[in-house]
Formats: structure tokens, C-alpha cells, sequence
């Protein structure tokens, strides 16, 4: 392995153009033509017994290069960061520029650890929401459980709005039904809006026995064989149902709720929706000061860490669909978007999460934090409770390195909370100086942080998922003019 070149780039990048002779090359071809004889077949030879001479005479000396390229290059890759004494922030961007006879030779831009200005980050102040809770707020909590004890009665008067009419129709269009216009005994709650507009005011007044023939007009963005139509809706009402509530007192609580009493349910209600409140108020104030935590520090990074955070965040959403047993592309055609859509999304969240990484890890630098061994061993406790998995495979699933690295993100962020105060968010300053995340007037590009990914984010309060490795994905090399990242 040489280091031909060595070139710096923008935003805290380094490029390596990085070459392997000819004879190793030729040994990582060899390889790979050893590891695949078994699966080829040339006439005249027995499976797999083929020399590599002639199977690179019948479909090509490159054959085995795609192949050999993957072999080689991340090790080439790691002895050059070695060779250089480099500090990468994430993975590279690999380019491949000749390969040949003569060797192999590849470009590695290199996203490098920014130099971090941390700026202030003692003192924060942001405003905190108040987290009172009115009757009225708990008359709002208490509503689905009227709902869910709502019984509806059968009456003989006309149909009113809030009534569930039970209805016979029949649709036709210049006198020939149509499809989908027929129901039979089905309960519409008038004034819900679930039918087209006209249908339900037409079923109001009516009483059971009653016949009417609605004249109704479809609408316009409706279904393009009945849309913008008039059509006549044959209508015979069944039955006529009233919702009756429930009185709300003792029994009622019970009914409904672990309490005996009306007063203690209603009092418990209260309680989850102020403690409710008061996470989210505290949520909202260490985000605003999170926020500002990061408009304070100036970085120059390189903006291959926030593309490649982007594609990690989608690589999470899609295992979260595909969880719950859904096709991840079928998922997506039918939320109409698509994967670049979804990463070109993500990189907003994306940037924001490694700025924020960024940041804690210069508090923590600078407050001189440390995680101890039993933190991090109730950590590993803790995960194997949450998951219910066994101890020594949360330790095997999650590197040592990264559930440190959660954690001292995480007692960094609670520094700068407890020396937050609540009060009026100070006013945005023009900035004076590179800041992370500015637009570059030259590039026309924000500037985000840069950080390897730990386990899982730390800025949310989160912990890390056992599930993900400390290991490196490998990335994969493309043909020469080809770019890609890991």
C-alpha cells in the first residue's frame, strides 16, 4: 500500500489517493478466483477445475476485479489513516480511479473530526411551559371513557343529528344501480360526515318505516365513473337509535376504571395529564437549549457525516416497518414517497443530531466527565432488563465503546440542563464567525457536525439499542468514475 497523494479538502475533509501494485492485485484476483472456481463452468472442464487463464480468456481479464476491489480496499484504507495519523468522523467516500494489470488505485475523501468552539453553554435560559390541569382538561380526559360506555337505544321519534339511523339504500344513476351504491341494515351516525355531503342531512327527520329518494351530486374529486354525477339514493330507515350516556358518578368509575369512586378517578386523570404535560414542557426547554448549545459553537465539518447519519435514520425507520411485518418499499408507495425522498427529509433531524453529538462531546471534554465502570455495568443491566434478553449478549450485541460513549453524551446534556435556567430565550445575535451549521456563501451549503454514530441517539434521552454491533458496516468500492459511501 503507497499514499500517492495527500490533499486537503473543504469542511475538515482530507482526500488519500491510495495505490496497490500490480502483484497485490494480483494475489487479491487470484483469491477471489479461488473462492468462486467452484461455481464455474467452462466447456471441456470438469466444474470448478478450470484454470483462471481460461476463464479470464472466455469472459474477460476483469472478471474477478469487482471482486478483488472489495477485497482489498478497506484495509488499504485503514493502513493509510494509520500511515497518516488521521481522525476520521465517519466513513469514507471511496472512489475508484484504475484497475488494472498494473493494479488498483482509489481515492478516499476522508471526513475528519472538526476542531470544535464550544461558545457558552452554562447559563442557557429558555421558557418552560406551565403544566396546570383545569376540570375542563379533565373533562376532556374523561370523554373516551364516556364514549366507550355510551350505549345507543332504539326510539320511534324522527331522526336527529348525533342519532345512528339504521338504513336500507340503494344508489342509481339515470335509473340503473351502480356499483358500491347498496347497503342493508347499516348504521350511519348522521352528522359524522362519512357519507357524501347531502346523504346524511337527507336521512335526518325521517323515522323508522320511512322511504326517501335522495337526489344527491357526487363530488367532483370523487371516483372518475361517478364523479361530479346526480344520482338518486333509494333510502328505507330501520331503526332510529339515540346514544344514551352513562351517569357519571361511583358506579360509573368503577365500570370504567380501577377507582371506586368518580372523585379518585378523576383526580388520577389529572395527575397523568400534568405529569404528561410536565415531560413535554421539559422536553420543549432542553430542546430550545440544546438548540442554542448549538448555535453557540463554531465547526467547520464535512456535510459526507450528516448524509450518512441521513441513511442510517432510514436505514432505522425501514427495520421499524419491516417489524411490524410490512413490505418497506410497499410501505412507501403507498405513503407515496420514496427512499431518496425520505433521506432527503432526514437530513434536517439528521444534521441536528450530529451537531448535537458534536457539542456534548466538547462539554464533556470540557467539564472533564467520565463514565465509570459500574455506570456502564448498570447500563448493561439495565438493557437486558429492557430487552429481556441475557447479560452476556446485550455486552456482545453493544460495544463497550459505544454504550460509554451513549452515556457520556447523556451525563454532558444533563450538565448543561441542571445549569439551565428557566427564562426568556435570549435574542439570535448576527453571527461573527463560522458557526456550525452556517451556509457556505462559495459552496451554498450548511456546514453540519461531524461524529462517528454511537449506538443510538444520546441527544433524546434515548439509550442504545442492543441490537446494533459496534462493528463497521464494509462499504462497497463501485467501478472507476463511480462514487459511493459507506
Amino acid at each position: 500500500m503507497n499514499v500517492k497523494s495527500k490533499t486537503k479538502g473543504e469542511h475538515n475533509t482530507v482526500e488519500l489517493v491510495i495505490e496497490l501494485d500490480a502483484q497485490t492485485f494480483d494475489q487479491a484476483v487470484n483469491k477471489v478466483f479461488l473462492k468462486q472456481r467452484g461455481r464455474i463452468n467452462i466447456p471441456g472442464f470438469r466444474k470448478g477445475k478450470a484454470p483462471r487463464k481460461i476463464v479470464e480468456a472466455m469472459y474477460g481479464a476483469g472478471i474477478f476485479y469487482e471482486d478483488a476491489v472489495q477485497e482489498l480496499y478497506p484495509t488499504a484504507y485503514e493502513e493509510a489513516i494509520a500511515q497518516e495519523k488521521l481522525e476520521p468522523a465517519g466513513y469514507p467516500q471511496i472512489e475508484v480511479e484504475s484497475v488494472g494489470k498494473e493494479g488498483f488505485t482509489f481515492k478516499a475523501t476522508v471526513p475528519l473530526k472538526p476542531e470544535v468552539k464550544l461558545g457558552q453553554y452554562k447559563g442557557l435560559t429558555a421558557p418552560k411551559s406551565a403544566a396546570a390541569v383545569t376540570d375542563s382538561d379533565i373533562d376532556g380526559e374523561l370523554a373516551p371513557y364516556i364514549q366507550r360506555a355510551t350505549r345507543l337505544v332504539p326510539v320511534k321519534r324522527k331522526a336527529k343529528k348525533g342519532d345512528t339511523a339504521v338504513i336500507n339504500f340503494e344508489g342509481f344513476d339515470n335509473g340503473v344501480p351502480f356499483e358500491g351504491g347498496k347497503g342493508e341494515n347499516f348504521p350511519l351516525e348522521l352528522g359524522s360526515g362519512s357519507f357524501i355531503p347531502g346523504f346524511e342531512e337527507g336521512v335526518v327527520g325521517l323515522k323508522p318505516g320511512d322511504e326517501k329518494d335522495l337526489d344527491i351530486t357526487f363530488p367532483e374529486e370523487y371516483t372518475p365513473e361517478l364523479a361530479g354525477k346526480a344520482v338518486v339514493f333509494k333510502v328505507k330507515v330501520i331503526e332510529v337509535k339515540e346514544p344514551q350516556k352513562p351517569e357519571l358518578d361511583d358506579e360509573f368509575a368503577k365500570d370504567v376504571s380501577e377507582f371506586d369512586t368518580l372523585a379518585d378517578f378523576r383526580k388520577d386523570l389529572g395527575e397523568k395529564l400534568k405529569a404528561r404535560r410536565e415531560s413535554q414542557a421539559q422536553s420543549d426547554f432542553e430542546r430550545a437549549i440544546t438548540d442554542q448549545l448549538i448555535d453557540n459553537m463554531e465547526a467547520d465539518v464535512s456535510d459526507l457525516i450528516i448524509r450518512q447519519r441521513a441513511d442510517r435514520m432510514v436505514e432505522d425507520y425501514a427495520m421499524q416497518i419491516q417489524s411490524q411485518g410490512m413490505d418497506f418499499d410497499q410501505y412507501l408507495s403507498m405513503m407515496g414517497l420514496s427512499q431518496d425522498l425520505l433521506r432527503m427529509q432526514a437530513m434536517e433531524g439528521a444534521r441536528k443530531r450530529v451537531l448535537n453529538e458534536l457539542a456534548l462531546e466538547a462539554v464533556a471534554k470540557a467539564e472533564s466527565l467520565e463514565v465509570s465502570a459500574e455506570e456502564k455495568k448498570a447500563e448493561y443491566e439495565r438493557l437486558a432488563k429492557e430487552y429481556s434478553m441475557e447479560l452476556d449478549k446485550v455486552q456482545a450485541a453493544v460495544a463497550e465503546a459505544d454504550l460509554e460513549h451513549d452515556l457520556l453524551l447523556k451525563k454532558a446534556a444533563q450538565f448543561v440542563f441542571d445549569n439551565a435556567k428557566e427564562g426568556k430565550a435570549p435574542a439570535k445575535k448576527p453571527a461573527s464567525g463560522k458557526k456550525a451549521g452556517d451556509k457556505d456563501e462559495a459552496a451554498g451549503e450548511k456546514k453540519p457536525a461531524a461524529k462517528k454514530p454511537a449506538a443510538k441517539k444520546a441527544e433524546d434521552g434515548e439509550q442504545p439499542a442492543p441490537a446494533k454491533a459496534s462493528a463497521a458496516k464494509k462499504p462497497a468500492a463501485k467501478k472507476s468514475g463511480q462514487k459511493t459511501e459507506a
